[in-house]
Formats: C-alpha cells, structure tokens, sequence
C-alpha cells in the first residue's frame, strides 16, 4: 500500500498527535432544476455517517442567495421533511463532523457561509490547518469578527476577504496562505467547487449525475446511492470548478509529495469504498494476509472486532487456515465509539455496542482481529467480555502498525 504513499505513516503519526481527527465527511452536488436536490445531499451524508456523528449541515444556492440548515446529532436527527422541503437550489453542500478543532457546539457545525465579493460561498471541510491560530489572528487584525472556534471559519473567511474577484482565483490565492490538510467542498449559487491540499491528505473525489450534473464527495461509497458514477479523484493541490456540463480544473500546486492518512485503509473509510484508485475491503483483506505471516498463532477460530476489523480477520483467516467466526454481536444503534468526543463516553460504550456470542467462543481458543489500537480505551473492556464468556486463550492481532515517536 506504501509504494504509492510512502509517507502515510507520518501523516499517521500527525494526525495521532491531533487526537487522530479530521474524518469529516463531505458531499455536494450540482444539479440544476432537481426537485429533490436537498434529498440527495442527505443521502450522500448518510452514506458518509460514519465519517462524523457530533454534527450535520446543508447548504443549497440559487438565484443568488444560499441557505443553510446545521444541527448538532446524526443527519437523521437533523433533518425532518420540512427541514428538506424549504432547501431547494441549483447546487448543494453537505456535510456530517467529528470536531478535531474547535469543540463540539453548534457554533462549529458545518458547512460555514460568508460573502465574496462575487456574491454569497459555503464551505465544508475534511482536515485540520496546522496554522490556524496565525491565520485567525491575522484575520481579526483586519477586522473580522469570528463566530466559532473551528479552523473550518478561518479558511472561509480567507477566501471571503480575497482581493480577487473570481472565486476560483480567491481559492487559489487562500491555498497559498493555508498549511495543513484540508478537501474542500465550496459552493456559490451556481458553481460547485473541489479544492484538495497540495499532499492529498484527505480524500475527495467526482461523480456525474445524469449527464450534465456533478457531485463531489469524500468517498466513492456517497455516490452510489444518488445514482452517480465515480469520475475521479481530486488531485492533490487542484482545484476543480463545476458548472452544467463543464468542468475546469485549475492546478494551483504541483504536489510536493503525497502523504495520505494511513487511517483511511486501516478505518476511517467505508470498506465498499475506493480511495486512491484501491479497494478499501481489499486492502483490509491484504493487511490480515500479512498480519497472519508476521504474526502466526495455533487457535481454534479467527473473529473480528467488528465492523471495521471484519475485513482484517477475514485475510487472517485465509492465510492461517484457522476458521473464521462470529464471536461479537454488535448492537447497530450504537455508533462509533472511537469517533464519541469524549474518552469517558467511549469507555460507557464498548459493552453496549458489543455482546459475546457464548456458544461461539466458550472454550476456545480465539485470534482477536482488529484494525488498530488509538487510546487503547476499548481493547481491555473487549478482552473482558470475551473471558467473561469462557473464551480458553485470546490471542489479539492488530493490523495497524505500532505507533511510534509521534
């Protein structure tokens, strides 16, 4: 996986010292004269649920103006009927958070809104701005006024107070200013715009819808269900402005090296995804290979952590020759815990999201599979319930590479 990306581990390592953040999701879409436009924006959040459960937002341009709706909770919590009816546009933006800057409030929900000079923008955004507080402060000494903590405002206001007049040219000339990872989804009354950091840390890619029609979104697993098919990926440093039919593509910087988020193979991303022009599940399946080459053990079966450790297991099974099974059941109205905000919430959660199969596991002897260790805050509880139900030996397999020297 590394030989494409050979600097995915210190992005990792980046991303752990930032309490292993900026898995939000984002997705907009063009499609003039849509009557459900809103609808399919919601759609494509709930595909991309899994990237962010603190907060969910969308915002929908035409005729000059853009609306937004935020709410803190899942999209399902967010949006009613009513709430969709009255977001009618041309474009929308999307967006579903896990806070890594700013905190948890309504305030920070996305995506944010200002007005350029070429009329109103909204921005939603998957990543952290390493410079942040200097951007902040050099914006406030011009006279801003912020409404939020989150790094997320700062970009938009960057691009809001540009000099240019051209949209696309006040995104160019705000690249040049931010350090750090960031894909963008920006959308004026008329134009739906992907804007990718010059390493390409985060995901983002294009589908066309129905010809003449665009979405964009953090990954492949969003288009899917609003009927779109997969285009491309955004490049590292581009920017691509979508209008009916048209798509420009302006390269702002040439990358310097690529270094993508390690964490996306390994969970952050949905496994019927394809980031990178790979297969998210194969590349699971490829990591239990070697993990079960590297770290071969005697047992009677091989079972997840589900769900992102499914995958994993499954190659380590097909490799070792030990049986695969089921020995979690995991409550699916229970989300994330890794992504809760809060290690004390994450901790409460782990035996409400997963039960032990007794009659599966009593009495052997396991090879646990998962796909990381972060805080380690719900391996130990998990290991519990497995004594708890009379499993003989455990013996855990850990697909992530240790974390070293963050």
């Amino acid at each position: 996986m590394n030989e494409q990306y050979p600097h995915c581990l210190a992005c990792m390592s980046r991303a752990h010292e930032r309490h292993w953040g900026d898995a939000c999701g984002v997705c907009g879409i063009l499609s003039p004269g849509h009557d459900d436009l809103s609808r399919l924006c919601y759609f494509g959040l709930f595909a991309l649920q899994h990237r962010g459960q603190e907060s969910a937002g969308i915002a929908v341009g035409a005729n000059g103006e853009i609306n937004l709706h935020t709410g803190m909770g899942l999209a399902t919590e967010v949006f009613e009927d009513h709430d969709l009816d009255r977001l009618q546009g041309d474009v929308g933006l999307a967006h579903v958070r896990y806070s890594t800057m700013g905190s948890n409030v309504i305030e920070n929900a996305q995506p944010f809104t200002a007005e350029h000079r070429s009329g109103p923008i909204a921005v939603a955004h998957n990543g952290n701005l390493v410079n942040a507080k200097t951007l902040r402060d050099e914006l406030e000494r011009q006279g801003t006024q912020f409404q939020a903590t989150s790094d997320t405002e700062v970009l938009t206001q960057l691009i809001a107070r540009s000099h240019h007049e051209e949209i696309e040219d006040a995104i160019a000339d705000a690249m040049m200013k931010m350090d750090g990872a960031y894909s963008l989804g920006i959308i004026t009354p008329s134009k739906l715009i992907a804007v990718r950091d010059p390493h390409g840390v985060r995901p983002l890619c294009i589908g066309r819808l129905n010809g003449d029609s665009w979405v964009i979104a953090s990954e492949t697993c969003a288009l899917q269900p609003i009927g779109a098919e997969y285009v491309r990926e955004v490049e590292p440093g581009e920017i691509v402005s979508l209008t009916p039919g048209n798509m420009q593509s302006i390269q702002v910087m040439e990358p310097e090296r690529k270094a993508c988020c390690i964490f996306e193979f390994i969970y952050f991303a949905r496994p019927d995804s394809h980031i990178y022009g790979r297969s998210i599940y194969q590349s699971r399946v490829r990591m239990g290979h070697m993990l079960a080459r590297q770290a071969p053990v005697d047992a009677d079966m091989v079972m997840p952590v589900p769900e992102t450790g499914i995958p994993h297991a499954v190659g380590f099974a097909e490799v070792s020759g030990i049986p695969y099974g089921e020995g979690f059941i995991k409550n699916r109205y229970i989300h994330r815990t890794f992504i809760k905000p809060s290690q004390r919430m994450r901790a409460l959660g782990v035996r409400m999201k997963l039960t032990p199969l007794r009659e599966a596991i009593a009495g052997k002897r396991l090879v646990v599979v998962d796909d990381s260790i972060v805080r380690g805050t719900t391996t130990g509880p998990e290991i519990d319930l497995l004594r708890e139900a009379g499993a003989r030996e455990i013996h855990l397999r850990i697909s992530c590479p240790p974390i070293k020297y963050p």
